[in-house]
C-alpha cells in the first residue's frame, strides 16, 4: 500500500466542556473517494472544517502527504494542494462561467485576481480553462453569466473551479444539495467519472445515501462525534450499529451537521 495522502490521527474537538469530535482516526489513500456520513449532531462538519483549516483541533494531528498541516490557516492548506466547495455556491455571479476558472487558473499560476487581464489575454489559461469546463460537461456555458445559469450547473462549476487549484485532496461539502433528481444523479456521475480517472483524491461529506454508495470507496461513520465504523458500502451497509445509528434514520439527517 502506498503512503496515504491524507492520516488523521486522534483528531479531538471540545467546545468549552463539550466534545464535538473524539479520537478520529482515519487514512486516505491516494485516488480513493472516502465519505463521510453520520446522524444530527454526529460532528462531520466541525472534522470537516478542522481537515481544511476553518478549525483548530483541542488534540491531534493531521498529515498531508506526510507534511504536518494541523491548524494551519485555510489559505495556506489550500497552498499545500487542499481545495474545497462549499455547500453554498462560491463563485462570482458577475463573471462569466470560463472567466470564473480562468481566475482560479490564474490564481494557481501565482497571479492576482487584479491581473485579471493577463488571464483574458492569455491562451494557455483560457484553453485550461475550457478543458475543466469540458470535464464537467458544461463547455456550453462557456459565455454565460454564472448568475443566470441553473443551481446544479453553479455547483458544476465550482467543481471547476476547485479543479482548476491542481489539488492533491478535493473536499466535497454536500455537493448534491439542493439539487434535484435528476441534476443529482447527473453530478454523481460525473464525479465518478472524475474519479475514475485516477488524477483525484476526494472526501466528501453528503446526506443523501445513494450518492454516498455510488461515489465512496470506504465510508467514514460518525456518531456522536466519535468513529462508529469506517468500511467499505456493504460493510457499511451490513453493520448493526450502523443500521441503528444511522441507516434506519435517514430522514432525521441534515444538511450539515
Amino acid at each position: 500500500m502506498t503512503d496515504p495522502i491524507l492520516k488523521i490521527s486522534n483528531l479531538t474537538k471540545r467546545f468549552g466542556g463539550n466534545t464535538a469530535v473524539s479520537d478520529i482516526n482515519l487514512e486516505i489513500q491516494p485516488q480513493e473517494t472516502v465519505a463521510i456520513i453520520g446522524p444530527n449532531g454526529a460532528g462531520k462538519t466541525t472534522f470537516y472544517n478542522m481537515v481544511s483549516g476553518r478549525m483548530t483541533p483541542t488534540e491531534g494531528k493531521i498529515e498531508l502527504e506526510g507534511q504536518d498541516i494541523t491548524g494551519l490557516p485555510p489559505h495556506k492548506i489550500s497552498r499545500m494542494g487542499v481545495s474545497r466547495s462549499f455547500q453554498i455556491n462560491n463563485i462570482f455571479p458577475e463573471m462569466t462561467v470560463q472567466e470564473n476558472v480562468e481566475v482560479a487558473v490564474t490564481a494557481f499560476h501565482g497571479h492576482s485576481r487584479k491581473l485579471f487581464n493577463f488571464a483574458s489575454r492569455n491562451k494557455a489559461v483560457q484553453e485550461e480553462a475550457r478543458e475543466l469546463l469540458a470535464k464537467l460537461q458544461i463547455l456550453e456555458l462557456a459565455d454565460r453569466r454564472a448568475e443566470v445559469i441553473s443551481y446544479g450547473d453553479k455547483r458544476l462549476l465550482e467543481i471547476a473551479v476547485v479543479l482548476a487549484t491542481r489539488p492533491h485532496l478535493v473536499l466535497l461539502d454536500e455537493p448534491t444539495a439542493g439539487m434535484t433528481p435528476d441534476e443529482t444523479k447527473r453530478t454523481t456521475s460525473l464525479i465518478r467519472q472524475l474519479a475514475d480517472t485516477g488524477e483525484y483524491t476526494f472526501l466528501i461529506t453528503e446526506h443523501d445515501m445513494d450518492v454516498v454508495f455510488g461515489l465512496a470507496d470506504r465510508i467514514l461513520v460518525m456518531h456522536r462525534g466519535e468513529n462508529l465504523f469506517v468500511g467499505t458500502p456493504d460493510e457499511v451497509k451490513a453493520h448493526p450499529e450502523v443500521r441503528r445509528a444511522y441507516l434506519g434514520e435517514e430522514e432525521e439527517e441534515e444538511a450539515s451537521a
